[in-house]
C-alpha cells in the first residue's frame, strides 16, 4: 500500500486507517525528507567517536561550548500542567495500563513507544490509537473477566517516548528504505494530537531518549520547528524533556538544555541505561569494570556525581530534574517482602528529594503514593525545588568516570543473574511484549542491555569470581546452558532458543553491537 510515497509494508490492521491517514503520511514525508540525512550523519559521528574510545581516548566537557555554560540563560517556563511533576509514572502503550497509569494519582504518565515496547506492527499502530483516545479522554478497555476499565475526571498529564535515533520503522517505507522510527512516532502523535490537546488546555510533550550529545538534541530542536510550523502552531508549543542515559550526554547536559531552551521542560535522571552506556563506551578499559548489577546502586560516587550534575544544571537554567525509576512491583502474596522493597523504595525517593528532584519516576500505580509522600514533604505547596540552585557544586569529569565501588565484586550468582533476566526479557520482547515482570520488578529493555555487556565486560577481562576461577568462555557457556534449561523446565517461555543464541552472540560480539533491540528487531515476529 502506497500513501503519498510512502510504502506501507506492514499488515492491514483495525486501527491503521485512522493513525496512516494521508494527512498524517504527507506529514511523515516531510520530515523525513527534511531529517533523515542528518540522522544518519549523526549515527554515523557516534559510531566514529566510540571507535576514538576503543583507542584509548576519554570523554570530557568541551572546550568548544565553554560560554554556552558560562552565559546567562534560562529554558522557557513550564506550562502549567507540565509544572508539578512530584510523582511520574511510566509504561506501555496499552490500553489497560494506560488507563491505570492515568489514573494512579501520578502528576504525570510516559506512554512509551521505547524501552518498554516490543515494536511489532500491531502494537505501534495499536499504541498511537490508543493515544489518540487517551487525549480525546475515550480510552476505554473491557478485560477478558470483563471488568471495564475508563478514565477517571482527572487524570495525569499525557507525555510520549518516540524511539530512539537508532531505530528504524521497518514497515514504512520512502524511497525503498525504512523510515526513521523517531520521526514515525513522534510525527504520528503530533500531527493527530496537537492540536486537540492545545484545545483541552495541555500540549504535545514528550521524552527524548538516547541522546549523545547536543548536535542530536539540535536536531530535535529542528523537527519540533518544523512540525510547529507545518501545523501553523506557535514556537515553543512544543515541551520535551531529555532522558540523562546516555555517558556522553551527562557532558553535555548544558548544551543541550541549550539546544531546546525554547522547547526544553527538563532532564530526566535514566539510571539504568547510562550504566549500560558506560559499559558500551568504555567497558574494554579494566578500570571501567563493574561489579554485579546490584551492587551499582545510585549512591555510589560516579552515580552520584551524576545525579547532583544533573539537578545543578536543571536548577541553574530553570528547568526540572526529575529522578530515577522505581520498578518494584507488589506482590499480592508476600507482604513481608513488599515491606522491604517499599522500604528500600522511600528510601531512594527520599534521597532524590533531598539531593534537590522535582520529582521521580515509577513503574507501578501501587507505587505512586509512596513517592507522593516523600515529595509531599520535600515540596509542599510548592511545583518543584528549583530554588534550590546549588551554585557551589562543582562536578569534575574525573568524578563521572571514577567507578571504583569499594568492596564491589563479580560473583557466580550475578552472571547467573544477568544471563536468566536477559533471557526471559529477551523471550518476551520476541513475543511482543517490551515491559515485562521478572522476579518483583517491571523490567524493559535497559535491563537486558546491562545484563548482556556486563557478561561482554566480565567475559573479555576473565574476571575472577568470588570462587577464585575465572570467568572464561566456557564456563559462561555452562552456566548459559543451566539457566537455559531451568527456564525451560519451568515453562512459559516459548522462544527461549532463540533468546539464548542472540544473548550468546551479542555477549561475545566485538566490539559489541551497540543496541541488543538492532539484532533482536531483525527476529521480532
Amino acid at each position: 500500500m502506497n500513501r503519498h510515497s510512502l510504502a506501507i509494508l506492514g499488515p492491514r490492521l483495525p486501527e491503521l486507517d485512522r493513525v496512516l491517514t494521508p494527512g498524517a503520511c504527507e506529514f511523515l514525508v516531510t520530515l523525513q525528507a527534511a531529517f533523515e540525512a542528518r540522522r544518519r550523519q549523526l549515527l554515523a559521528a557516534r559510531g566514529i567517536r566510540r571507535e576514538r574510545f576503543r583507542h584509548g581516548e576519554l570523554p570530557d566537557f568541551l572546550p568548544e561550548t565553554i560560554e554556552v555554560r558560562r552565559s546567562a540563560w534560562q529554558v522557557a517556563p513550564a506550562p502549567p500542567d507540565l509544572d508539578d511533576r512530584r510523582v511520574e509514572i511510566t509504561g506501555p502503550v496499552e490500553p489497560k495500563m494506560m488507563i491505570n497509569a492515568l489514573n494512579s494519582g501520578a502528576s504525570v504518565f510516559m506512554a512509551d513507544f521505547e524501552d518498554a515496547l516490543s515494536p511489532t506492527w500491531d502494537e505501534v499502530i495499536d499504541g498511537q490509537a490508543n493515544c489518540q483516545d487517551a487525549v480525546r479522554r475515550t480510552l476505554a478497555y473491557t478485560a477478558p473477566d470483563n471488568r471495564a476499565y475508563a478514565l477517571n475526571p482527572v487524570t495525569a498529564t499525557l507525555v510520549v517516548r518516540p524511539r530512539g535515533w537508532h531505530l528504524t520503522e521497518r514497515h514504512v517505507a520512502l524511497h525503498g528504505a525504512p523510515v526513521s522510527a523517531s520521526l514515525f512516532d513522534f510525527g504520528l502523535y503530533f500531527y493527530h494530537n496537537a492540536k486537540e490537546l492545545l484545545r483541552r488546555g495541555s500540549g504535545p510533550y514528550f521524552y527524548l531518549p538516547k541522546l549523545e550529545n547536543h548536535l542530536e538534541a539540535r536536531l530535535w530542536n529542528d523537527v519540533f520547528l518544523h512540525a510547529q510550523e507545518a501545523l501553523g502552531l506557535p514556537r515553543g508549543t512544543i515541551r520535551a524533556t531529555v532522558l540523562i542515559e546516555t555517558v556522553l550526554a551527562a557532558f553535555e547536559m548544558e548544551e543541550i538544555l541549550h539546544e531546546l531552551r525554547e522547547h526544553a521542560a527538563g532532564l530526566n535522571a535514566g539510571r539504568w541505561d547510562y550504566i549500560f552506556s558506560l559499559l558500551k563506551n568504555f567497558g574494554h578499559r579494566p578500570e571501567f569494570i563493574l561489579p554485579d548489577r546490584r551492587q551499582v546502586v545510585m549512591t555510589v560516587p560516579f552515580m552520584r556525581a551524576y545525579t547532583e550534575l544533573l539537578v545543578t544544571t536543571c536548577h541553574r537554567r530553570g528547568a526540572h530534574a526529575i529522578g530515577g525509576m522505581a520498578a518494584f512491583i507488589p506482590s499480592r502474596r508476600d507482604q513481608e517482602a513488599n515491606a522491604i522493597a517499599l522500604a528500600k523504595v522511600q528510601e531512594d525517593k527520599q534521597r532524590e528529594a533531598a539531593d534537590g528532584f522535582d520529582g521521580s519516576w515509577v513503574a507501578h500505580p501501587d507505587l505512586v503514593p509512596v513517592a507522593r509522600a516523600v515529595f509531599d514533604a520535600a515540596l509542599g505547596n510548592r511545583p518543584h525545588q528549583k530554588h534550590r540552585r546549588r551554585e557551589a557544586m562543582n562536578v569534575t569529569a574525573h568524578q563521572l568516570l571514577d567507578t571504583r565501588i569499594p568492596a564491589g565484586a563479580v560473583t557466580i550468582g550475578g552472571v547467573r543473574s544477568n544471563i536468566r533476566v536477559a533471557l526471559e526479557y529477551l523471550d518476551n520482547w520476541l513475543e511482543g511484549r517490551g515491559a515485562v515482570g521478572i522476579d518483583n520488578l517491571m523490567e524493559d529493555s535497559a535491563t537486558a542491555e546491562i545484563s548482556r555487556m556486563q557478561l561482554n565486560q566480565w567475559l573479555r577481562h576473565g574476571v575472577r569470581l568470588e570462587d577464585g576461577e575465572p570467568l572464561h568462555l566456557a564456563r559462561y557457556r555452562e552456566l548459559l546452558e543451566e539457566e537455559a534449561n531451568a527456564l525451560r523446565s519451568r515453562g512459559g517461555l516459548t522462544r527461549l532458543d532463540e533468546a539464548a543464541a542472540l544473548l550468546d552472540r551479542v555477549v561475545r560480539q566485538e566490539p559489541p553491537v551497540d543496541f541488543l533491540t538492532l539484532p533482536a528487531y531483525e527476529l521480532l515476529a
